[in-house]
């Protein structure tokens, strides 16, 4: 079948290598793409939030399923209008995508049902924000309520970080948060609105700085799978948080179909949602991309037709997989642009290894940086140290002088497997 991926970053990059070695996959169109993404598809100048030319697109090119890569063409409807022309379509309605566009939707949906998150208040005005605080024990979250690119959220260790984060927000919906210790993990799951089985798990790291400090960015990197999620945790967050998501939303008529990604926290009491993501994470998808075994295209599809349940559950492979992101000089503020960037080809000599284009264009000397992350830089190996080991060896490689990266990406990972 023709496929057509929306979307133009790193994730996009990682979907897209994936689906080309799909026995099932014919054309492999993108839209927009990008000059990583044209290795493996076509490349068309259409905007993915654009739902009349995705759709007209769909049509004139004979697509057999569309794969949503980001979440704004979710929350936008492109997959609604998809569905309304006939076209199978990897991604959730826009009524199902709140669980992304708004924490304030999902955190009155845990509530409802009585899904296992942080305690927490909605506020619409700053005045009400400051004084929702004197509920809450310091640390405290504040999370903005939309779409925020995974930046939207501040930790404020003290009153007055608190009150500057509500300042900085203004006024506008917010939801106040509990602060939850533990240790974070990522779970994805696949749902086709009956349906929802365990996919993958992923760490990953959004502190821009070395020992996670700093600003939050999009993500530094990120490893999978996750071996602090257990198998017991895993089921524990499939039975608690994810099947009585999906069960609920099929309750309200807005069945949830696609990938939902669950950022939980792991307390002493189990684990915790802290937010839903609808769509591949990033750069966890790069991580979790080459572990997936079988016919990727097959997968999807069964999601987008509503036939997961009638299809072997989804495989991965006994393997670890590390993704060090390559960000532009200045990033998360204001990136530098036009880097050039070479020796790609030699970090991909090296076994296991894969660059993923993130932020890139072709420019008169070649490719160029375009955007905060440029590079996501991922390699598979038999045990995670090997895998880190390959990873930062690849990163070596490479000749970007506008680039920086973490280097302790996974220190908590290798930190246990050497004890």
């Amino acid at each position: 079948m023709n496929i057509l991926l929306l979307g133009s970053g790193g994730r996009e990059d990682a979907l897209a290598w994936r689906l080309r070695q799909s026995p099932s996959c014919g054309t492999l169109f993108a839209a927009p793409g990008n000059p990583g993404i044209a290795r493996w598809a076509e490349c068309l100048a259409i905007d993915p939030c654009d739902a009349a030319a995705v759709a007209a697109t769909a049509r004139s090119r004979e697509i057999g399923l569309v794969v949503v890569g980001p979440e704004a063409p979710l929350v936008a409807g492109v997959a609604d209008a998809l569905r309304a022309a006939g076209v199978a379509v990897f991604g959730p309605s826009a009524a199902a995508a709140q669980l992304e566009g708004s924490k304030g939707f999902t955190k009155d949906l845990c509530r409802a049902n009585g899904i296992p998150t942080a305690d927490y208040v909605r506020v619409e005005r700053r005045r009400d924000a400051l004084a929702a605080l004197d509920r809450f024990a310091i640390p405290v979250v504040i999370k903005a309520d939309g779409l925020a690119a995974g930046k939207g959220v501040t930790v404020a260790m003290g009153r007055d970080e608190a009150e500057a984060a509500i300042d900085a927000a203004g006024d506008g919906p917010l939801v106040i948060e509990e602060f939850l210790e533990g240790e974070e993990a990522s779970l994805f799951a696949l749902a086709d609105g009956a349906t929802a089985v365990f996919l993958a798990s992923a760490q990953d790291h959004k502190r821009v700085g070395e020992g996670d400090t700093g600003p939050n960015t999009g993500g530094m990197g990120a490893y999978a799978p996750a071996p602090v999620l257990t198998a017991e945790l895993q089921r524990r967050a499939m039975d608690e948080i994810v099947r009585p998501t999906a069960a609920a939303l099929a309750r309200q008529g807005t069945p949830f179909n696609g990938v939902l990604y669950a950022g939980l926290m792991l307390t002493a009491d189990g684990p915790k949602l802290i937010e839903y993501n609808v769509r591949f994470g990033d750069p966890e998808c790069e991580a979790i991309m080459p572990l997936i075994e079988g016919d990727f295209a097959v997968l999807l599809h069964a999601v987008a037709s509503g036939r997961l349940g009638e299809i072997e559950p989804p495989a991965l492979a006994s393997k670890h997989a590390m993704t060090v992101i390559v960000a532009a000089r200045g990033y998360p503020g204001m990136p530098a642009s036009g880097g050039l960037i070479r020796e790609i080809e030699a970090a991909e000599q090296i076994e296991g290894v894969t660059v993923f284009h993130a932020g890139t264009a072709l420019g008169e000397q070649g490719l160029v940086a375009k955007g905060g992350r440029v590079l996501a830089v991922t390699a598979i190996a038999d045990t995670f140290a090997s895998a880190r080991a390959r990873a930062y060896r690849a990163v070596d490689q490479i000749d970007f002088a506008d680039g920086f990266h973490r280097r302790d990406i996974g220190w908590r990972e290798l930190a246990r497997e050497n004890a």
